[in-house]
C-alpha cells in the first residue's frame, strides 16, 4: 500500500524537533551566532523589509525603522550582552538543612516553540519573541500573519538566509495552515492577536498540555483629568492613537473626561492631527492605511450612531479612514462593543475620577490604561483601584520600548509577558537543582523516623532558619580583601589595623 504523506506543517515541526534533539541550540556560542545572524538580517535587508511594509500598511521607511526595527536591534543587543548572565545558574536562599549543599535554579530550553505573529507590526511582534526563543536555546516554528502578505513572504525568504533553517523554519499560509500547526505538539505557543483566536490557540494547546503566552488586546481606556495640561495631553494621545492608523494593540481606545473639557480636548486633538498629518492626511506619507478591505468595512461600521467631531472621511479603494474623533458616545454605542483597532477615537463624558474608575472596572481588564493628570495622588489612586496589563501616566505606548518592563495583559487582554529577560524566562524551564554530598548524615537524622518531639524541635530549626549563602560568600570575600588591606596597613601603620578589622566585623555582623 502507498505511504500516507504527512502534512507539510507536521514535517516542519518534526524536523525542528529532530534538530533540537541534536543539542546544538543549547550551546551559548550557537545561540549567540544565531542572534548575531538575526541582527545582520535587520541591518542588511532594511530596504526589503520597508518595501513590504509599505505595500501592506502604507508605512513609510522612517516609520518602519522607528516602530519595528530599532526595538528589535535593542532587544538583540541586550540578549547578546546578557546571555551568559541569563543562562547561568541562579543561587537561592537555603535552609540550615541544605546549607552545605549546592542549590540553584538552572534555566533550560523548553524545546520547540510555535510563534504566531500579528499583522499590525509584523516584524516587531513576530521577531521579538523569536529573539527570546533563540536566547533560551529553543527551536522555533515561525508563523507570520497572512494578512500582511508581503511581509510574510519576505520573512519566509529572508530568515532562512541568516538563521538555521531546520531549527527556525517559517511556515506561511492562512487559517488552514495555522490549524494544521495547532494540531502538532509544541513545548510552548506564543500567540499575538485577538482574543477570539486566542481562545482557539489555548484550546488546541490544552490537548497537549502545552503552555501558552497570549498577547491579546482589548479596549484600553484613556482618562483625562480636568486639571492637567490639555495641550500636552492631547498631543501625546493623538500620537498614540493614530500611529499606524490606530492599528496598535495598546493604542488609546477611548477617552473618558468631564463634559467641561470635552470641547477643548476636541480642539487640541484637531490641532495635533493637522500638525502631524497636515490638512490632508490622505496625502501624508506618515499616515498609514487599514490593512484589508474586511477590516476597513468593520471599522467604518463602528461609526454608526455616533457624531463625527473630527475626520470621518473614507476611501474604500485605498482602505483609507481619516483620523476621526467621535462624540455623543455612550457605553451602549456600537463603537464601544469591541476593540476598535483603527483611527476612531470616541469621547465618553463622565462626572469625574470616581465614575471613570467605575466605568473601567465594569469592563474586561485592558492591556493598557492611560491617565493624564497633574495630581500624583490621583495617579496613585488609579493604580490602586484598577487593574490592567500596564498603566501609563501622562504618555502613551512608550512602556513598550523598555526591555526591563514586562509587557503583557491580564484576564482577557492576555497571559504571560515578554521583552528582554522576561522573554528568556518565559521561554525557559527554570529547573530546580539541589546537589547533596553523601556525608553529614547525622544532620539528616531529624527527618528520618522515628519522629520524636526532640527531632521535631531540631527539624523546626533546620527547616525554618533561612540562610543566604550568597551573602555569606560575599561577606567572606570582603573580609578576605579587608584583612589583606589591613595586613598591608599594619606593616606601615600598625595603629590602623584594629580599626579596619572592627569596621569590617561591624559591617557584616561578625564578632572579633
Amino acid at each position: 500500500s502507498s505511504k500516507i504523506r504527512m502534512p507539510v506543517e507536521q514535517q516542519v515541526v518534526a524536523r525542528a524537533r529532530k534538530a533540537f534533539l541534536t543539542g546544538r541550540s543549547k550551546a551559548l556560542s550557537y545561540r549567540l551566532s544565531q542572534l548575531k545572524g538575526l541582527r545582520r538580517l535587520i541591518t542588511e535587508k532594511q530596504r526589503d523589509i520597508a518595501d513590504a511594509l509599505r505595500k501592506d500598511l502604507h508605512k513609510s521607511e522612517n516609520a518602519t525603522q522607528l516602530y519595528e526595527m530599532i526595538g528589535l536591534e535593542g532587544e538583540i543587543d541586550l540578549a547578546v550582552s546578557h546571555l551568559s548572565e541569563w543562562a547561568a545558574p541562579r543561587p537561592v536562599e537555603q535552609s540550615l538543612l541544605t546549607v552545605a549543599d549546592e542549590v540553584y535554579i538552572q534555566p533550560e530550553p523548553l524545546g520547540v516553540v510555535l510563534i504566531i505573529g500579528a499583522w499590525n507590526y509584523p516584524w516587531a511582534v513576530t521577531v521579538q519573541p523569536l529573539i527570546g526563543a533563540i536566547a533560551a536555546g529553543n527551536a522555533a516554528v515561525i508563523k507570520p500573519s497572512e494578512v500582511s502578505s508581503h511581509t510574510s513572504k519576505v520573512m519566509e525568504e529572508l530568515l532562512p538566509l541568516y538563521l538555521d533553517k531546520e531549527l527556525f523554519p517559517v511556515v506561511t499560509g492562512g487559517v488552514v495552515q495555522t490549524q494544521e500547526l495547532l494540531k502538532q505538539r509544541f513545548d510552548h505557543i506564543f500567540y499575538t492577536g485577538n482574543s477570539t483566536v486566542g481562545k482557539v490557540v489555548m484550546e488546541a494547546a490544552a490537548r497537549h498540555l502545552t503552555p501558552v503566552t497570549l498577547e491579546l488586546g482589548g479596549k484600553s481606556p484613556c482618562y483625562i483629568d480636568k486639571d492637567c495640561d490639555l495641550s500636552v495631553a492631547c498631543r501625546r494621545i493623538t500620537w498614540g492613537k493614530y500611529v499606524n492608523c490606530g492599528q496598535t494593540c495598546i493604542a488609546p481606545d477611548y477617552i473618558l473626561c468631564e463634559p467641561s473639557i470635552q470641547d477643548k480636548v476636541v480642539k487640541e486633538i484637531r490641532k495635533c492631527i493637522k500638525e502631524f498629518y497636515t490638512d490632508d492626511p490622505k496625502t501624508c506619507p506618515d499616515y498609514s492605511r487599514i490593512v484589508s478591505l474586511r477590516h476597513f468595512r468593520r471599522i467604518v461600521a463602528l461609526m454608526e450612531g455616533s457624531s463625527v467631531a473630527i475626520g470621518g472621511e473614507t476611501d474604500e479603494a485605498q482602505c483609507y479612514i481619516a483620523p476621526t474623533v467621535l462624540t455623543e458616545v455612550t457605553s451602549e454605542s456600537k463603537v464601544m462593543q469591541e476593540e476598535i483597532f483603527g483611527p476612531l477615537l470616541p469621547i465618553i463624558p463622565i462626572s469625574g475620577t470616581d465614575e471613570a474608575i467605575e466605568f473601567i472596572n465594569k469592563r474586561e481588564k485592558p492591556l493598557a490604561l492611560y491617565v493624564f493628570s497633574s495630581s500624583d495622588k490621583m495617579i496613585k489612586r488609579m493604580i490602586a483601584d484598577t487593574s490592567s496589563g500596564a498603566l501609563l501616566a501622562n504618555d502613551c505606548l512608550v512602556h513598550y520600548t523598555l526591555s526591563d518592563l514586562p509587557f503583557g495583559g491580564v484576564g482577557s487582554s492576555g497571559m504571560g509577558h515578554y521583552h528582554g529577560r522576561y522573554t528568556f524566562d518565559q521561554l525557559s524551564h527554570l529547573r530546580s537543582c539541589l546537589i547533596k554530598k553523601l556525608r553529614m548524615e547525622r544532620v539528616n537524622q531529624v527527618r528520618y523516623p522515628p519522629h520524636t518531639a526532640q527531632k521535631l524541635r531540631w527539624a523546626r530549626l533546620f527547616l525554618l532558619k533561612r540562610v543566604d549563602v550568597g551573602q555569606w560568600r560575599r561577606a567572606a570575600q570582603a573580609v578576605a580583601l579587608v584583612t589583606l588591606a589591613a595586613y598591608v596597613v599594619q606593616v606601615r601603620r600598625p595603629e590602623r589595623f584594629t580599626s579596619i578589622l572592627y569596621c569590617t566585623s561591624y559591617t557584616f555582623g561578625f564578632n572579633v
